[in-house]
């Protein structure tokens, strides 16, 4: 503590870590909203952990919040917060803008330094545990394919396209007609230039637009990672505008982080620093806006501890290319991204964080009536 008293907490078992508190308005921050202060703290260097263990503290109060160890102040915090959470999730297309921004318009060499070759910002397929994140980055967009039943020349709709990996590859390995769309300037600029390199430009276009403003009609549909940014109170409006953009027989897959315990809000230090307006949701809540918009659930399967392979591998490369990041923003920023990258592990590992992955049509008979497809290649590999 800031006063030299040393407070021990524990068993006795598993392995220390040791916490400095470098001030006294620290201490009354942490406890008055610990899932703020927490992050702030370590960003600003109010509070440090020895050997720089933010891994092994995050561990240790994760696993100890699944277990429903919390005091009855944060508690009534985290009432309040899902009171107001229609509010701090109301996602309107300016706002939206705004919010994508803040995290995909970073410095797009920030992304190269711990992403995979292909820039898949989303979560992995690990057939093994020990293939590398290239490959289980492919393998997640073989199995989208599978789902999507893609033939050559069918029109798709890519929802929140990124770098334009999944597009390009359903162009160029399934020979699909791609429309992305994007509202992240960075995330177009490159997605075209990447069409442009490979020759596709006339089988792939990125736009940069909001997908509610989307007009065509697609023989298929796939939003990987965008989910989470569309707020609980729009998720009648996106599966309404999936739906009126879905040709008859066509067939839609989601692929979103969500959780596999009821309703709940966004961390708030998330919500400030990393991802504003973004939410992972209770099945119950997507169900819920898909059944009201006429569509058909033909197959959902919930993807664990997958992410946190995937985020094992991102916090890896970004502690070998630390000085890089640092050169390019500051150690506050790198204090941000390792308190990000590690909390968010450790949620997939311990907490109720999952991915679900949800196949849609409008029409009972437009995917077939076993899941074999699905699966098939997996076995053959």
């Amino acid at each position: 503590m800031p006063n030299g008293t040393c407070i021990r907490a524990g068993d006795n078992t598993g392995e220390p870590v040791v916490v400095r508190i470098e001030n006294e308005k620290f201490v009354r921050r942490l406890l008055l909203d610990p899932d703020m202060a927490l992050g702030e703290g370590y960003m600003n260097g109010d509070l440090t952990v020895a050997g720089d263990d933010i891994y092994g503290l995050l561990d240790l109060a994760i696993r100890n919040i699944s277990l429903g160890h919390s005091n009855w102040l944060r508690r009534n915090l985290l009432r309040s917060r899902v009171a107001l959470r229609r509010f701090a999730q109301h996602n309107p297309i300016r706002r939206a803008h705004r919010n994508v921004a803040h995290h995909y318009d970073l410095s797009g060499e920030l992304y190269s330094l711990f992403l995979d070759a292909d820039r898949q910002y989303s979560c992995a397929y690990f057939r093994s545990p020990d293939v590398t994140l290239e490959q289980a980055q492919k393998d997640k967009k073989a199995h989208i394919a599978r789902k999507l039943l893609i033939e050559p020349g069918m029109s798709v709709l890519d929802i929140g396209c990124g770098w334009g990996g999944m597009g390009l590859t359903l162009a160029e390995d399934h020979g699909a007609t791609v429309t992305g769309v994007t509202l992240s300037a960075e995330q177009h600029k490159v997605a075209c230039a990447r069409a442009s390199a490979a020759g596709l430009q006339d089988r792939v276009a990125f736009r940069l637009e909001d997908y509610r403003d989307v007009r065509e009609t697609f023989d298929r549909i796939v939003s990987v990672g965008m989910f989470e940014h569309v707020g609980v109170p729009h998720y009648r409006e996106f599966f309404r505008n999936l739906r009126e953009r879905l040709s008859d027989d066509g067939v839609a897959l989601l692929h979103t982080i969500g959780r596999s315990d009821r309703p709940g809000i966004t961390n708030p230090w998330i919500a400030k620093y990393i991802f504003p307006g973004g939410y992972c949701p209770a099945m119950s809540e997507v169900m819920k806006a898909i059944e009201k918009e006429g569509l058909i659930v033909t197959d959902v399967e919930v993807l664990r501890i997958h992410y946190a392979e995937t985020l094992r591998h991102w916090r890896d490369r970004f502690e070998a290319n630390i000085d890089r990041v640092r050169e390019i923003y500051d150690d506050r920023f790198c204090r941000m991204w390792r308190f990000y990258l590690i909390g968010s592990e450790l949620s997939f590992r311990h907490d109720d964080q999952v991915v679900f992955q949800i196949q849609l049509t409008k029409n009972l008979n437009a995917a077939p009536i076993t899941r074999d497809y699905m699966t098939a290649n997996d076995r053959a590999t």
